[in-house]
Parts: C-alpha cells; sequence; structure tokens
C-alpha cells in the first residue's frame, strides 16, 4: 500500500509547508506510524523528546496480539522483530486457587500462535532502523514541542532543539505522545475515566520450566497477574494489587518476594529467579473525548488508556496507526486534504468504538475477578465453566483478545 502526493494540489495551497505530517513522540505508536508511511510520498517528520538511543532504552515488555503482528508483517519490519520476541502457542486463564482452568490452544484460533511478547527495545529498535533507511521520513530529535497553533490549512509547531526555537509547518500533526499528552491537552481535548484502587508491579524472573509456550492470566482478589513468556526461559510478569500491597511487594526482600511469586504461580514455573527490578505503576482507565479536529489526530495512549489486563495497551494503538494510514491512503486516492476534519473523522469513527469496548471488556474482568463477595465469586466461576465447555463463547473471547474481532485494517490483510 502506498500514499501519492498530490502534486497539484500542494501547488495550488497558499503555504509552504516543511513537511506533510508531523508526528509528536517517537515510541512505539508514533514509529510504527512512520514506518507504515515509509516511502508513501508523504514528508513526514517524527519530532522526539529523547535521543534514539534513549527513547530505546525503556525498560519494558509488551504483550503482542495475533492482529498486531499481522500489521508488523503489512509494514514489512515483522521479519526484524519476530526472531527475538517471546511466541506462545498456550494460554491459562485461572481464578486463585479455583481447579476450573480455561485452556486455550492454537487449534481454537487456527494460527500458528495465540500472541507474542516483546521487549520494547526489540520492538523499537528494528522500527527505527526501518524509518532510517527513508527518504521521505526525518527525525527530529532531541527536541522539545513547546506549541502548536492549528489554522484553516494546516498547523504551526513550535519545536526547541539544542536551545534553538524552531518553527515547522504541517499539514496534519499525530499526536502519540502517551497518556499525558500536551498535544491533546493544548489542543483543549478533555478526556473521561478514572484511576483503579490498584497498582502494578512489573518484573521479568527466568524459570525452570520445561517449556516456554504459555501465557498465563490468574486472577486474585487483589488483582490480576499477567505472566508472559519472553525468549531465554524468561517471563514478564505484570501483578496487580492494591497501591499500599504493591508497594509492598516492590520492596519485600528477594527470597520472600519470590516464595510469595512461585505460591501466586502454583509452582507451574518451577523455580523462580528475579532477573529485572521490579517496576511500580499506578492503573487508569482513560478515553478522550474526541481523538480529532481539524489537523489533529491522536493515537495510542494519548487517545485511550487500559487497564493492563489481557495484554490490550499497546494493540490498541498499533491498530490505531492502521487505520489512520488507511484513512489517510483512502483520502489522498480520493484527492482530499489530509488534515481536513471530514477526512480524520472517518478514523475517529472507526478506533473510538472499537477502542471503548476494549476498555469496557478490561474493566469489567478486573471488577468482577477482584474481589471476593461470594455472589460475584460464584458468578465468574460459573463464567469459567461455561467458557470451558461452551466452545463458541471462548473462540469468541479468544478472537478478542486476539484483536481479530473488528474491522482489519489492509495493513493487517497484505
Amino acid at each position: 500500500m502506498t500514499l501519492k502526493q498530490d502534486n497539484k494540489k500542494q501547488e495550488n495551497d497558499p503555504i509552504q509547508f516543511d513537511c506533510d505530517l508531523a508526528i509528536v513522540g517517537g515510541g512505539i505508536a508514533g514509529s510504527t506510524l512512520a514506518s507504515a508511511l515509509k516511502n508513501s510520498g508523504l514528508r513526514v517528520v517524527i519530532i522526539e523528546a529523547k535521543s534514539l538511543s534513549e527513547a530505546a532504552a525503556r525498560r519494558q515488555a509488551y504483550a503482542l496480539s495475533v492482529l498486531s503482528g499481522r500489521i508488523f508483517e503489512g509494514i514489512g519490519v515483522w521479519e526484524q522483530i519476530f526472531p527475538n520476541i517471546g511466541k506462545y502457542r498456550h494460554v491459562r486463564l485461572s481464578d486463585a486457587d479455583y481447579s476450573e482452568v480455561v485452556k486455550f490452544q492454537t487449534k481454537d484460533l487456527g494460527t500458528e500462535f495465540l500472541g507474542y511478547v516483546g521487549e520494547h527495545q526489540t520492538i523499537l529498535k528494528p522500527l527505527q532502523e526501518y524509518i532510517n533507511g527513508s527518504s521521505n521520513v526525518s527525525w527530529l530529535c532531541p527536541a522539545e514541542v513547546i506549541g502548536v497553533e492549528y489554522g484553516e490549512f494546516g498547523a504551526e509547531i513550535e519545536v526547541k532543539v539544542e536551545g534553538e526555537i524552531r518553527q515547522l509547518r504541517t499539514r496534519l500533526v499525530v499526536g502519540a505522545d502517551g497518556a499525558r499528552s500536551r498535544i491533546r491537552q493544548w489542543a483543549g481535548i478533555g478526556t473521561r475515566g478514572w484511576k483503579y484502587w490498584q497498582s502494578c508491579v512489573a518484573f521479568t524472573i527466568k524459570h525452570q520450566a520445561p517449556t516456554n509456550d504459555t501465557a498465563f492470566e490468574r486472577f486474585w482478589p487483589t488483582g490480576p497477574m499477567g505472566v508472559l513468556p519472553l525468549p531465554g526461559n524468561r517471563c514478564q510478569i505484570v501483578w496487580t494489587s492494591p497501591h499500599a500491597q504493591a508497594k509492598a511487594l516492590q520492596e519485600l526482600d528477594e527470597k520472600e518476594f519470590l516464595a510469595k511469586l512461585e505460591h501466586h504461580t502454583g509452582g507451574l514455573l518451577g523455580k523462580l529467579e528475579l532477573v529485572s527490578d521490579r517496576f511500580l505503576f499506578p492503573v487508569q482507565l482513560m478515553q478522550s473525548d474526541r481523538y480529532t479536529q481539524p489537523r489533529l489526530a491522536l493515537v495510542g495512549d494519548a487517545a485511550h488508556c487500559c487497564h493492563p489486563v489481557g495484554g490490550q495497551g499497546l494493540n490498541q494503538g498499533i491498530r490505531d496507526v492502521a487505520a489512520l494510514v488507511q484513512v489517510l491512503q483512502e483520502a489522498i486516492d480520493r484527492g482530499e486534504d489530509i488534515g481536513d476534519i471530514a477526512v480524520l473523522k472517518r478514523y475517529e469513527r472507526w478506533r473510538k468504538l472499537e477502542n471503548l469496548t476494549i476498555l469496557g471488556f478490561t474493566d469489567f474482568l478486573d471488577r468482577l475477578f477482584s474481589n471476593n463477595w461470594l455472589p460475584i465469586v460464584a458468578l465468574r466461576r460459573l463464567g469459567l465453566w461455561v467458557m470451558r465447555y461452551l466452545p463458541p463463547l471462548k473462540i469468541f473471547a479468544l478472537q478478542l483478545m486476539t484483536g481479530l474481532k473488528g474491522r482489519a485494517p489492509q495493513l493487517a490483510q497484505r
């Protein structure tokens, strides 16, 4: 898929643009968007506050859905990412010590894998390298955006680079600058949502289990625990608990911490070794009131955030990017202005409802399982039993978790 520049329209514009599209934020969402626009004919600038090496050095790992893998493959960067990430063929869904376990397998979906797990630098570095080979995409980093003005025909971004203030004129601004997005705030776009009573402790362990191709989602009354396989017999674990308990877990003596962890993983991974620091972060649900306005589109965490249960967060952002690329492609093919609100609303209508569905689903899961109220306990365990013995429900849940429900972007169909 290519985006072809409408040169005639550009010649008639009253403004001389420095680029067609400016992406604020060079993280995974912003870099994925730039990668998808490589060799597109659109002039793209990525404005990133950190150097490329600093941006890639973040210590975090993410679940990648089947659909995200297909999008990366459609872009042309999957070949560089795939060998260095974890893959899983099984998922075990369980409720604390309840004996009924829902097991998902590749045959339920008809795919080789049910999902993947990638560390931040393992995903971002190949994207950076892919972009660096492009003639139409350039970096402005480290650089700080200090203001944006939106006009009828374009936008002007004020950027501070090495102490010097520069103006960058563009047809379209894309905010990919995270949950605290200044681009969103400066545009006056409000958000709805709430902060949870929980925080997450994220860390990496090494284990002695004979296989490493299973992802675990184990629910406890204090919150869910996700266990995701990484290369080298390692796992990324996200352990959710009420704020005070999560802080105590972070500060617990390593030996005590590992003993508690072995209990919570049911001994399925054998003896455990902690191989990273324990990082603590609060959990929130957030949905922007709108994803677009004239000359502006928001993607990823700048537009929405969800509970980490089910590992949906980054995947939503990747789907945003694929949808926006398709909308821009179709607009160019029709000779339309890529920054026009009528064009951008097509992206918003596509993604806002789908994201709201995921936000609602993850919120429902967390609230359903994070309590000890007996009627709810009985209800959720009945639900697990039904899911185990009713294949259509099980497959529906699996398709939702792997991104295969909803409208598939063209990038994922190549």
